[in-house]
């Protein structure tokens, strides 16, 4: 009995779904529910996709414009690059003159000292020269003088008889 009572419950359960009805062929629901979803999508073609077009729009814009900027900013560096390379070559040329200039200079002042130290010395030993030969002079006639007195009276010890200067001269 169970088994005919659970079939006649579910052809019953059929016949209250009116199971006449197509489902298929739409009903006033359908056309119901399609006309709430095409006023749904207005609302949102109209009040919401504008907007976000709008954003979308300007994104890209910005987009665009960030890209160009960067382009010139690269090609900015770029030349900024090339004239900074270009002065730090003028510059090293110049200093490099600047340098060979100073140093032909330093070696003409160098030079110009050396030759006038050169001629200082030579003038002070010309100057101690003479100062040295008229002192050798001097020198030398005192020493003759006294070289003939002590090899008198050296030859005077030496012989035990009194030998004067003019004899000692005459013997030579």
């Amino acid at each position: 009995m169970g088994s005919a009572l659970g079939e006649a419950g579910v052809t019953l359960v059929a016949s209250e779904e009116g199971g006449t009805s197509n489902f298929l062929i739409p009903n006033g629901t359908f056309f119901f529910v399609l006309a709430i979803f095409l006023v749904v999508l207005g609302v949102i073609g109209k009040f919401v996709v504008p907007p976000i077009q709008k954003v979308l729009g300007e994104r890209e814009r910005m987009l665009v414009k960030t890209a160009e900027d960067n382009r010139r900013a690269v090609e900015l560096e770029a030349a900024a690059e090339a004239d900074y390379r270009g002065e730090l070559a003028v510059a090293r040329t110049e200093s490099s003159a600047i340098r060979d200039e100073v140093r032909a200079d330093g070696r003409s002042a160098l030079d110009e000292k050396r030759a006038r130290a050169n001629e200082e010395v030579a003038g002070v030993v010309q100057e101690a020269n003479e100062e040295l030969k008229l002192a050798s002079d001097a020198i030398s006639g005192d020493l003759r003088s006294s070289v003939e007195t002590l090899s008198t009276t050296l030859a005077s010890r030496v012989l035990g008889v009194e030998v004067s200067g003019s004899s000692a001269s005459a013997g030579r």
